[in-house]
């Protein structure tokens, strides 16, 4: 693969400074041929070369977006549309900006083709995992002051990663490295402005805190456009076949205009969320004008100050608060002001956005809700009618509104049923693990069953298996495999598996659902959702210095976001999932303890080393974040269950399995063939 690249003398011309890395024809490199050079690189030991492909492949990322921003918003000021036109005349405007951009990109990216990468790495840049690479190399290297900065632009979007966060405590403490290299590179100017400004202001230093302010008011607007500008790229049309010409032109139209429409009215939740989190700052936008209105009367910059508050009511009109400052300061002056021309321009489109976007939804049959950018006035001290002194981040509240359900409301949470197996001893319950709904139990089955099943699972697993064939779904530093209980029973109807272990994985999850239902004294019947046979294993060679997780802190049925302490039932969770589950099938690795943690996803509340027919059980929610710490050694199997108390989510695979089993049994079907079909889950 590395034949594909510039010859190596090009390629070194790469400046740190941010500057494009350039082929001898002035185009960029692709990025997902930088990153696997880089990746392949980093296993084989190599780390100047690590550094040399990664930064050239972030370089290159944000050069492709840099490009395309400008030449769509140069294409759109070239060919604009005027207020009244004919139907030719508006294909006219959209043909001829078409080939703008087209030429406009390809003259500075080359052929397009080659930088459409797939989702997998567009997900690894966006979560920042190429700093996570980076700062092993320079560590490697003894270059702590570029690792210092590589880990911290890393834990800026993966603050639940308790690893990365001990390993830079440690950097702190490493001779020539200060508090300045602990930067974030992928900061946003307008996030990192309006931070400063509210440090600033918190300190008193108001003339300060008002050209901060403004700052970043400046660069958000100007992010905004940059943002709107992207939505324009290519959509997925999932469940549509145009290609066959099945849809109206109208429909068409109107279907791919609605949703980069929807994405362009998204932007003001993306502008208030940072890096890694879930939810947006409530209130972001506003409290720019809020803070500036009263910066602004304690520099005694009265007309600026009014002109604010007014800005600042044309989010919240009738803040009692804010109208009150308006008067007070229509009284000093004497005179009236009008609210600031960009904010009026960027809420009357957003609500010509909202229209257009209700109407375009109910055309075509999708569901729309509006979200709730700025529904509440944030937090504020009433008693002086000053911004509240929040740091900007830390306190923020997520603007959703939906109810944060992390328990199962119909069910009155019980535990301490009977284990129903004379071999089952319980270890631990809910008060000794520290948490809710929580259980460790052993001797669930015996050794010669774990070890049968591990023998299963080295025959039967596939990698990437479960997780749309990624071999590395949570880490690159270790190997996935897993397998479906139908497709061990397809293995062993075709013979390349005994019939007997497959039975035993059947009875086995069997025996666990039975176990987690009676424990837990549940008052209706436990259905599996998803049952996987996994085993993760540690790649040799990629373990020193390891600061990732095996699986990093999540919860099973919410969308975690550790800085609200919050867990949003909502999708893409698996909102339908009640209870987990997870029996471990060995112990004879290192590392790979599986852990509790509070909502921040840092603080442990317990921890657990498996071994073989150990069974840790507990509630899907929020109330039980988790992970798995890092396998640095060996190989780590289990079979990991989650189950639904709602009967329509009931796994179809174990419905399939099910019949195999009562063929089975019944011999009644044999030499008739079975209907087996495995499909792959998330």
């Amino acid at each position: 693969m590395d034949g594909n690249l510039c010859p190596l003398v090009i390629l070194s011309v790469f400046l740190l400074s941010g500057d494009l890395l350039l082929c001898s024809a002035a185009f960029l490199e692709p990025v997902d041929l930088l990153y696997d050079s880089a990746v392949r690189a980093f296993y084989g030991g190599d780390y100047e070369s690590v550094v040399r492909y990664m930064e050239g492949a972030l370089s290159s990322h944000g050069g492709v977006r840099r490009i395309r921003v400008r030449c769509r918003l140069r294409c759109q000021d070239q060919h604009p549309f005027h207020e009244t036109f004919s139907d030719l005349r508006f294909f006219d405007v959209v043909l001829r900006r078409a080939a703008c951009m087209n030429a406009c990109i390809e003259a500075k990216l080359g052929t397009q083709s080659v930088h459409k990468v797939s989702d997998e790495v567009i997900q690894d840049f966006n979560r920042r995992i190429p700093y996570n690479y980076l700062q092993l190399a320079y560590q490697k290297l003894k270059q702590p002051e570029k690792a210092a900065a590589a880990a911290h632009t890393y834990f800026q979007a993966n603050p639940e990663h308790v690893e990365m966060g001990q390993h830079l405590e440690q950097y702190k403490d490493l001779q020539g490295v200060e508090e300045n290299h602990f930067v974030d590179r992928e900061a946003r100017p307008h996030q990192q402005s309006f931070t400063a400004a509210v440090k600033l202001y918190d300190k008193g230093d108001y003339e300060g805190a008002v050209s901060l302010f403004e700052d970043a008011l400046v660069e958000y607007y100007k992010a905004d456009v940059e943002c709107r500008a992207l939505c324009q790229g290519p959509q997925k049309f999932e469940g549509h076949d145009y290609v066959r010409y099945r849809y109206s032109l109208h429909e068409v139209m109107s279907d791919h205009f609605t949703q980069v429409l929807h994405c362009e009215h998204e932007c003001v939740r993306d502008l208030a969320t940072r890096p890694g989190r879930l939810s947006p700052m409530e209130n972001y936008l506003p409290l720019h004008y809020d803070y500036l209105q009263f910066a602004y009367f304690k520099v005694n910059r009265l007309e600026e100050a009014l002109q604010c508050a007014l800005t600042y009511l044309l989010f919240h009109e009738g803040d009692e608060f804010m109208a009150d400052n308006v008067d007070h300061y229509r009284e000093i002056l004497t005179h009236d002001s009008t609210p600031r021309e960009e904010a009026e321009r960027y809420l009357t489109r957003h609500q010509l956005e909202l229209e257009l976007l209700l109407m375009g939804s109910k055309i075509m049959g999708v569901d729309f809700t509006e979200g709730n950018y700025w529904s509440s006035t944030g937090g504020r001290d009433d008693s002086n009618r000053i911004p509240s002194g929040t740091d900007g981040w830390m306190e923020y509240v997520p603007i959703s509104e939906k109810k944060n359900i992390t328990v199962i409301v119909s069910q009155q949470l019980k535990e301490g049923g009977p284990l129903l197996y004379d071999s089952v001893q319980l270890v631990q319950n809910s008060v000794a693990l520290n948490g809710t709904q929580r259980v460790l139990l052993d001797h669930v089955i015996s050794e010669e069953e774990c070890a049968e099943l591990r023998d299963l699972a080295h025959a039967v697993t596939m990698a990437g298996d479960g997780y749309r064939g990624r071999m590395s779904p949570h880490t690159p530093n270790e190997r996935f495999e897993g397998a479906t209980v139908l497709k061990t029973l397809q293995y062993g109807y075709e013979g390349r598996v005994p019939m007997s272990s497959a039975r035993l994985f059947y009875d086995t999850s069997e025996r666990v659902r039975r176990i987690v239902e009676s424990y837990f004294m549940l008052n209706s019947t436990l259905h599996f959702s998803y049952t996987h046979l996994v085993c993760r294993t540690a790649i040799t060679g990629q373990q020193d210095h390891r600061n990732d997780l095996s699986h990093p802190i999540h919860a099973d049925n919410c969308l975690l976001d550790p800085d609200a302490n919050e867990c949003w039932k909502e999708p893409p969770a698996y909102t339908y999932r009640d209870y987990s589950a997870l029996l471990y099938l060995n112990g004879d690795f290192e590392g790979g303890e599986f852990i509790f943690t509070e909502m921040d996803a840092k603080t442990v509340t317990a921890s657990i080393k498996p071994k073989c027919g150990r069974l840790v059980g507990f509630s899907s929610g929020g109330e039980n974040p988790h992970g798995v710490k890092a396998v640095t050694s060996g190989q780590r199997c289990a079979v990991a269950l989650w189950f639904t108390l709602d009967p329509l989510y009931r796994e179809l695979e174990r419905l399939q399995a099910d019949e195999v089993i009562q063929a089975l049994d019944t011999q009644s079907v044999w030499g008739q063939g079975l209907t087996i079909n495995p499909k792959d889950e998330l």
